[in-house]
């Protein structure tokens, strides 16, 4: 056990207190977990966990305690919701009454690399493995650094209760995931999810940071042998994780970031990506992290602890955290310079955009207010049209503050550092889903090699119609047919006419940027009809 201030169920919070097992070694967390029966261990040492009916998050459950001056910044609506304090207040006894009495997981960790602007937080739970899951995703304190942490925010876990009086308070339903930002804690409640815990720390850093003119970010981050620190942004599925796990490139970051004077800083000390489908071929960095102290979530398993990651029966959102130092090539600092490249990725399930385009500075600002991806349909039978999400900044699910606050951020600091925008579709060609295929991981990583060595200036571009997208017409390791989407479809009108439809979603999405301030009216970098 590390050496930290002495807890007491007082210091916590809570009436009373059983045992306090608090930052606790990764040996020790792997032997609670076993001797909790809490999970099962891998054929190669890592340990397994299920979330039970939860396997991702639960968006609709979120709320913020309404009260200033906290409301008077945030964007109120369907994403961020409002709960009196009353009903906070209630909820939280509720918390902090189930955890009394019983042994409780405390863990401490840093959220932010850069030391100006890092803050301490602290998660309390009862169960082992969501401590061990803190412990991969947050920043770990050296030793000297514990024994004088004071937490600045924390977290109740109390995944076993629910919320019996949830239509008489108004919520959702009896899952609740609520901050309180004056009194600076959040209380979880029905769901075991892991990726609440860390989102809603990243929840918590939009809303301090850009106050302090710091941009936050939902993207990952890498940088290059002369210090040229990349960008990539976008929503799950796109490749954030796995194209920025480069063999060649030191990794800063996979997911969370902040931008501040002194360039881009990683939030977490961890790594959270999916495993579906994973292929140590074209992804051997993601899969030889995935070992003892790694914690895997909702995959399926044979006898002999062998990973299926094909299986999807349990969810398509299977995952593994594991501390960043798991990956070979990573950045010790989790900190780089200001970027030399920001990327933008989509995974476009209509087949309509190209693998690689550049971006004007009018147009990154253009979608990154839209955040457009295309999932295939889920398991609902009968259908099989893609449906269009758009998600402000890619990650407007995470953001307290009116997406232009971010987006204004985002420019100042794209125009004062020259910073060169591309869009990377990572979904599909050659015709929507159903019929084409997906972006090979190796077509899509030689796009962005051209991006990362700046091939891709030397060659010409055309421009893509409707969308105006300059789309390069050659770029080494790519065929060039694919490079104009239009070119590998086998039905040309079919083609134009999914364009047209692709087009209206993006005028009709950003309208609402444009229809009480005009400050942020880009349309015209946008798709014309």
């Amino acid at each position: 056990m590390s050496t930290s201030v002495a807890l007491s169920a007082d210091s916590l919070g809570l009436k009373s207190v059983g045992k306090i097992f608090h930052n606790l070694s990764y040996e020790e967390l792997h032997n609670h977990e076993i001797r909790n029966n809490e999970g099962k261990v891998s054929s190669n040492g890592t340990m397994m966990v299920d979330t039970g009916k939860f396997t991702g998050r639960s968006p609709k459950d979120k709320y913020f305690v309404k009260q200033d001056p906290s409301a008077q910044h945030i964007a109120w609506g369907n994403i961020n919701k409002p709960v009196s304090a009353e009903v906070f207040d209630e909820l939280y006894t509720l918390v902090t009454d189930h955890l009394s009495g019983k042994d409780v997981y405390v863990t401490d960790g840093f959220v932010g690399s850069n030391e100006k602007t890092r803050r301490n937080i602290r998660v309390i739970s009862e169960i082992s493995w969501q401590s061990h899951f803190c412990k991969n995703m947050f920043i770990r304190p050296t030793e000297s650094e514990l024994a004088s942490f004071k937490p600045e925010f924390t977290i109740y876990n109390a995944c076993k209760v629910v919320n019996s009086k949830w239509q008489e308070h108004g919520m959702n339903s009896d899952v609740f995931v609520i901050f309180n930002i004056e009194k600076n804690i959040a209380i979880i409640g029905g769901t075991w999810y892991g990726g609440e815990m860390k989102k809603g720390v990243f929840t918590m850093m939009n809303y301090w940071l850009p106050l302090e003119n710091i941009l936050s970010m939902h993207c990952s981050a890498n940088v290059g042998s002369t210090g040229d620190v990349c960008l990539f942004f976008g929503l799950s599925g796109t490749g954030k994780t796995t194209l920025s796990t480069d063999a060649r490139r030191k990794l800063i970051g996979d997911d969370e970031h902040g931008w501040d004077d002194d360039g881009i800083f990683n939030f977490e000390g961890g790594c959270y990506a999916k495993t579906i489908n994973l292929d140590p071929d074209s992804e051997p960095e993601i899969y030889n992290a995935i070992k003892r102290d790694a914690l895997l979530e909702n995959v399926v398993y044979d006898e002999d602890g062998v990973v299926n990651y094909e299986d999807s029966s349990k969810t398509e959102n299977t995952r593994v955290s594991y501390p960043i130092f798991h990956i070979d090539n990573y950045e010790p600092t989790l900190k780089g310079g200001h970027p030399n490249n920001i990327i933008f990725l989509t995974c476009d399930a209509f087949g309509v955009l190209p693998p690689v385009s550049k971006l004007t500075r009018e147009q990154a600002m253009y979608y990154f207010l839209s955040g457009y991806t295309a999932k295939v349909a889920g398991t609902e039978r009968g259908v099989t049209e893609p449906q269009a999400t758009f998600s402000a900044c890619f990650g407007e699910a995470f953001l307290p503050l009116h997406p232009t606050a971010y987006a204004k951020l985002l420019g100042q600091k794209m125009q004062k550092h020259e910073v060169n925008a591309y869009l990377v579709n990572t979904g599909w060609t050659g015709g929507g889903y159903g019929v084409g295929k997906r972006m090979s991981i190796k077509a899509t990583r030689a796009c962005i090699n051209a991006i990362l060595d700046g091939k891709i200036n030397e060659g010409s571009f055309e421009v893509m119609n409707v969308f105006g997208l300059h789309m390069p017409k050659q770029i080494e390791g790519v065929d060039d047919n694919i490079l104009n989407p239009r070119n590998v479809w086998d039905d040309k009108d079919a083609y134009d006419a999914t364009t047209r439809k692709l087009a209206q979603m993006f005028i009709d999405n950003y309208r609402k940027y444009i229809s009480q301030d005009t400050s942020y009216d880009f349309s015209q970098a946008g798709p014309q009809l």
